[in-house]
């Protein structure tokens, strides 16, 4: 919609702008009655919400409003053009207003408005968000000394009735806790209770309960960009990945021991319907690694999906051949991998993903699906939310239909934490989707 009203706007800029050259006039007066009547129209599409209101409007609102009452004022007083007509200033005019249209509208550009994703389950969903602070832990990106927080948001069902398996997720690096609420929410709907952490400094933002905002951490965005240049060397890299995962398995430590303790004694609703004997947590990219690390270290997880993350918990770093190899050690939680293009053509051939390789046997239990024509962030919700920004950040296109993807990786998820969790059914997932 942003872009189909940007094509109208500045055709109709350049339209009158070549219309009052030709007959070397300034028409104001039909410019404001057509700015008044742009305003009405954006009022009435916006109340029978063929454009869904939401903030990327916002401006292109706010300028259309004021060329509204610029207009009308100019009508009231019937003021009579006494200046002179000049095609440059014709010309620098439209150049202008062209310059700003495209500036308000390029929020509904880049996050336009688009149908949700299917949500399949006969729960109505609620949410909650928290600030944790975990006193036992000193922040370590900061020099303030202060204890390290967790923001986190629930999505749970919203008449609560019984208890439910909790999910924990982890987002991946950049990431933030939103990333993937089409999945929350549609577990939420078939009784699941979904806790999702945004991990601070190493997600690109999270606000805290009190209004705080902290942003991605500098130098964590430095190591990440420059592994992707291939600046480290293997034994560097590994001591990064050992950091990354220490922070982020405590975080989701923290979170589950603290929604455990708080089911005992904390009279929230949510809290008091959660079946801490049924406990699955899942993650994009790095927060999938974590996931699988986490799945390793504590007995009371009994389901773990990864999506599109390397095994970072499983790899072992030789000296002697300056390589990784794969733990030794069997894997026996549950596991679901899903992988995009991006991942699967690299498990063969890159010893980063040497312990996610379908042949791993100590990994022989796993169920693993690969969706084709997938890029790495076609398995979060970005694609849906902002397809110009998603194609940026994974350098391009997918070719697979985003809303296909993300609903039938939502209804893999939800069909193995049901067979894991609840015990319904079977879980036979196809081999690439």
């Amino acid at each position: 919609m942003g872009t189909l009203l940007l094509l109208i706007a500045l055709t109709f800029e350049i339209a009158f702008a070549i219309y009052c050259i030709v007959t070397k006039q300034n028409h104001k007066k039909i410019k404001n009655w057509i700015r008044i009547a742009a305003f009405i129209a954006f009022v009435i599409l916006t109340l029978s919400s063929v454009i869904v209101w939401s903030f990327s409007w916002v401006m292109f609102a706010i300028l259309l409003f004021i060329l509204a009452v610029k207009g009308t004022v100019a009508l009231i007083h019937n003021k009579t053009n006494t200046k002179k007509y000049k095609s440059s200033k014709i010309v620098w005019k439209s150049i202008m207003m062209i310059l700003a249209t495209v500036f308000v509208l390029a929020p509904a550009i880049v996050f336009p408005q688009n149908k949700s994703p299917k949500v399949t389950g006969d729960d109505d969903v609620e949410t909650a968000t928290y600030t944790y602070v975990d006193k036992n832990r000193m922040e370590k990106f900061t020099d303030k000394r202060q204890n390290r927080f967790v923001n986190v948001e629930f999505w749970y069902p919203k008449n609560l009735d019984g208890t439910y398996p909790l999910l924990v997720f982890s987002h991946g690096a950049y990431g933030i806790k939103a990333s993937n609420t089409s999945t929350y929410t549609e577990l939420a709907s078939h009784g699941y209770v979904v806790v999702s952490i945004d991990h601070p400094y190493h997600s690109f933002y999270t606000r805290s309960e009190d209004g705080t905002v902290t942003m991605i951490n500098t130098d964590f965005k430095r190591e990440i960009d420059n592994m992707n240049k291939g600046v480290y060397s293997n034994e560097e890299l590994y001591e990064l990945y050992e950091k990354w995962m220490k922070l982020r398995t405590d975080d989701m430590n923290f979170v589950i021991d603290t929604i455990l303790k708080k089911a005992k004694s904390d009279q929230n609703p949510i809290y008091q319907h959660i079946n801490t004997e049924k406990i699955g947590v899942f993650g994009h990219s790095m927060g999938g690694a974590a996931s699988v690390g986490l799945g390793r270290e504590r007995d009371d997880i009994r389901a773990v999906v990864n999506i599109d993350g390397p095994f970072f918990s499983e790899l072992v770093y030789k000296k002697k051949i300056d390589d990784y190899v794969a733990s030794s050690e069997a894997y026996t939680t549950p596991l679901l991998n899903i992988y995009s293009d991006d991942v699967w053509r690299q498990l063969e051939s890159n010893s980063f993903y040497v312990a996610n390789k379908p042949n791993n046997e100590h990994f022989k239990d796993v169920y693993t699906v690969h969706f084709q024509g997938a890029k790495h962030l076609s398995l979060t919700d970005l694609p849906l939310f902002s397809p110009i920004l998603a194609n940026i950040l994974q350098g391009g296109k997918a070719d697979i239909d985003p809303y296909y993807c993300i609903e039938t990786e939502n209804e893999l998820i939800l069909k193995f934490f049901d067979y894991e969790l609840k015990g319904i059914s079977h879980f036979t997932p196809k081999g690439t989707y």
